[in-house]
């Protein structure tokens, strides 16, 4: 039912769920305070306070509510394609395009295609950005890119590629409308979210290698789930809007990946740390590192915090951190962990 909750708050139910939702919520304390919170970030989106109708147990689960709001939400609500049904590992990733689409509607009724976000892009470049990320996983899934072919020869290494792709990507895209490139974009992540690996947790268990990691096509989804939230943060700080971050459900599921990752890219001569990620759900421990040595040092790091340091948008001194221990063991866990940002 909690997967449900983020789909609540932007009135995109299936006709299925439109009962069964708010019943649960008048019945379950937990859910109820996190789908108020959610539909709270609806109206931060949408508009003044009350836009989206209702409160977080009764309030209206087909949109019919927040279709009246005054500002982004209400256009992204009647524009909005028909949301297929995800399973859980492309939840993530379905949530995100959401609350892009919401975030992107608003940069068109104001014009700001030019503001600065990362990088050296605008926002315009950096959907085009997600166009060449996304691209990846659509043509392993069938899908055809809408781009130029790609100039990348095969067996390129894979920075290398993902470098000149996302720059030809870019390029592109600035040769046409900062409608047409959100159209794009849009588009493709329909169709990758109507695949039947983002609905079969089956099809989806089988690995590819992306960006020089081989992980099962379920957690490439969650990837680009990350990917798509930060991003829509990026946008959020430039143009002045404070974006939340994921439901915890679906930041559980980023913050679980990447700690793999993690895991993978110290491997077992590292010198041993225990690492804390600390959140709404609670504290979850690992061991990272050497299985062979005691516990050098301890590390903790808030869910979002350390979201934020994968993807790059912290540095490693700067993230807030509990720590105590070997201090060069500490350093090493997040210096590698800021080294895995591609974004």
């Amino acid at each position: 039912m909690r997967e449900l909750l983020a789909a609540w708050a932007f009135g995109a139910l299936q006709p299925a769920d439109e009962k069964a939702v708010p019943l649960h919520l008048a019945e379950c304390e937990s859910c109820a305070a996190e789908a108020e919170r959610l539909r709270e970030t609806v109206r931060l989106l949408g508009g003044p306070p009350g836009a989206a109708g209702g409160n977080g147990a009764t309030g209206s689960s087909t949109g019919t509510g927040a279709a009246g709001a005054d500002g982004v939400l209400a256009v992204a609500l009647r524009a909005r394609p028909a949301v297929p049904r995800v399973a859980e590992h492309a939840a993530p990733y379905a949530a995100a395009v959401a609350g892009l689409r919401a975030l992107l509607r608003e940069v068109d009724g104001s014009g700001r295609w030019n503001t600065p976000v990362v990088h050296d892009w605008d926002v315009r470049d950096t959907v085009g950005h997600l166009i060449a990320a996304d691209e990846q996983l659509a043509r392993r899934l069938g899908l055809e890119a809408h781009a130029a072919p790609s100039r990348i020869t095969e067996g390129a290494v894979w920075e290398a590629a993902w470098e000149a792709r996302t720059a030809d990507v870019i390029a592109y895209e600035r040769t046409r409308t900062p409608e047409e490139t959100v159209a794009a974009w849009s588009a493709q992540a329909t169709a990758l979210l109507a695949t039947a690996e983002a609905r079969d947790p089956e099809r989806a268990a089988l690995a590819t290698t992306l960006m020089g990691v081989r992980l099962p096509v379920a957690d490439h989804f969650v990837v680009r789930g990350f990917e798509a939230w930060i991003h829509t943060d990026d946008i959020g700080r430039a143009l002045g809007f404070a974006v939340p971050p994921p439901p915890d459900t679906h930041l559980w599921q980023l913050v679980r990946l990447a700690v793999r990752i993690l895991g993978m890219a110290l491997g077992l001569t590292a010198a041993p740390v225990l690492f804390t990620v600390t959140g709404a759900v609670g504290d979850v421990q690992w061991v990272l590192g050497s299985e062979d040595e005691p516990v050098r040092a301890e590390l903790v790091l808030d869910a979002v915090d350390f979201c934020l340091l994968v993807g790059g948008r912290y540095a490693p001194d700067e993230v807030p951190r509990g720590a105590a221990g070997d201090e060069d063991a500490v350093r090493n866990v997040l210096e590698r962990a800021a080294s895995l940002a591609w974004l």
